[in-house]
């Protein structure tokens, strides 16, 4: 089955089928079908349809305000935005090493996020589809049906996520959009009292972490066809890893590996990503495609998030979530895990490591006393790269002499995922939808496809330079006085009059 139009012919003949807005997913997006007279589908894409020029408007603010400024690309992870803007700018300061208690810190924070943010996606956003059926009655098919059906389910959701956010509050100093963070270290202490109070709640927690990954392993153990097959193709997976091929979140060297699971790029710095990574510009989404250099746009996209961290780690430095990653590996027998829908198992098993982070970090002295600032010899352009929830997270900047930034580059998750989240929606168009009368229950098995990737589409969507864009001017009774459009390659027109 083709998807792709030959001809401007073939398009007149065509019917087009939206979904728009996507549903459960943070940011806003759609995918459109075009599907002729046999309801054969010839083309399906995701479109991202937001618009923000985060990149354009950090140029020209000082260095030090960027890592609070960034977290408002967000309120799903600005903890991400935070830690991996301050990573950046340590650079830009001439940090090479962080003190103990400000990187421990960090940690903290940063692991109290991941496990929030795993929380919310997969008891909030994703459970409806996995415990009812992708095509059930959509009035059940949401958090509340979740609630009322699933009460003890719905519960654990709520408080994991809840302690993480305590997490990050005893640590940035509020829940959402903090300011602990700061070029060259941590600007306070945990106090005795939030530790305490943390330490408190540990017993339970780790104990739905654990029964957060049991219940993804019943749901893969009551369907293996659907699961193993639902919108499963292969890709290369790319993360970040420790030296010593552990499973690091904060930091580490890039690692990627090819569809069969070989290692083909290891040890590559954060501050070299630039000699990896390109992106290219698509006229139909405000979205980048980043793709392998030395394999091409072509073939050298890849998947990121955990997925991906958890096969391309060597082990997880926690036992129980190691013990975890050893059973989801054998289940791939010998072969990559390329499931879609293994996205939650590995989102689980990442959410019991991070539980067990905290809780070692949590005794650890360092976070409560000790030096939280380091210094060096100021540079002019640092790179920040973190494992953030949805995948690879990197912020790269360059700074005056004045302080003033005057040049931004984010490539968040999301955009890492682009064209996995395509070929996802392709995937599920070619093998659910193509020849079938179309119905809700089966344009949500697309958004089921693309919410294991947990997209966060307002993160994706700031990019700017060779985008489409089109402005219009109203008058105050809605007429039309003037209208500018930017093609893909950067020049500016008047549309004809229709």
């Amino acid at each position: 089955m083709s998807f792709a139009l030959e001809t401007a012919a073939d398009a007149s003949t065509l019917r087009r089928v939206a979904i728009d807005p996507l549903s459960r997913v943070e940011g806003h997006g759609k995918v459109t079908l075009l599907l002729d007279r046999e309801n054969h589908v010839q083309q399906a894409r995701l479109h991202i349809v937001e618009f923000r020029g985060f990149e354009a408007f950090i140029e020209g603010r000082p260095y030090w305000e960027v890592p609070v400024m960034v977290q408002r690309l967000c309120g799903i992870c600005p903890v991400s935005h935070h830690l991996a803007a301050s990573k950046a700018m340590d650079r830009i300061v001439g940090v090479r090493e962080m003190t103990p208690s400000a990187v421990k810190l960090r940690r903290l924070m940063h692991y109290g996020q991941m496990l929030q943010s795993h929380a919310l996606h997969f008891f909030h956003l994703s459970s409806p589809d996995l415990l009812f059926g992708f095509d059930s009655e959509v009035s059940r098919r949401n958090i509340v049906g979740v609630v009322a059906a699933h009460p003890d389910i719905a519960r654990q959701g709520v408080m994991l996520r809840k302690f993480g956010q305590e997490v990050i509050r005893a640590t940035a100093g509020k829940r959402v959009h903090g300011t602990g963070s700061v070029p060259g270290g941590m600007n306070k202490h945990l106090s005795a009292t939030d530790r305490t109070l943390l330490r408190a709640d540990l017993p339970q927690v780790l104990g739905w972490a654990r029964q957060a990954v049991a219940i993804v392993k019943q749901l893969h153990a009551s369907q293996p066809a659907l699961y193993n097959g639902f919108a499963s193709f292969r890709a290369p997976m790319m993360s970040l890893v420790a030296p010593d091929g552990a499973m690091d979140l904060y930091e580490g060297v890039i690692r990627v590996r090819d569809a069969a699971g070989k290692i083909i790029v290891d040890g590559v710095a954060d501050q070299d990503y630039l000699d990896l990574i390109e992106e290219e510009v698509k006229p139909w989404s405000y979205m980048k495609f980043p793709y392998l250099k030395s394999l091409g746009p072509e073939a050298g996209w890849y998947r990121v998030g955990p997925l991906a961290r958890v096969q391309n780690c060597d082990f997880i430095p926690s036992p129980l979530a190691e013990t975890e990653r050893l059973e989801f590996v054998a289940w791939g027998q010998g072969e990559p895990v390329h499931a879609t829908l293994a996205y939650h198992w590995a989102r689980m098993i990442e959410l019991l490591h991070a539980a067990e982070v905290i809780a070692t970090l949590l005794d650890d002295p360092d976070l409560m006393d000790g030096d939280l600032m380091a210094g060096g010899m100021r540079r002019s352009e640092g790179v920040g790269i973190i494992e953030a929830p949805r995948g690879t997270l990197i912020h790269h900047y360059r700074v005056g002499d004045n302080d003033l930034v005057t040049m931004c580059n984010l490539i968040v998750s999301t955009t890492h995922n682009n064209q996995a989240m395509n070929e996802a929606v392709r995937s599920v168009a070619r093998d659910y939808l193509d020849g079938h009368e179309l119905t809700e229950g089966l344009l949500n098995h697309i958004e089921v496809a693309i919410r294991a990737y947990d997209p966060c589409l307002s993160c994706a969507t700031h990019a700017l330079g060779q985008m489409p864009l089109e402005v219009t001017l109203r008058a105050a009774d809605g007429s039309e006085l003037d209208r500018v459009q930017r093609s893909p390659q950067g020049g500016f027109m008047r549309p004809a009059a229709a």
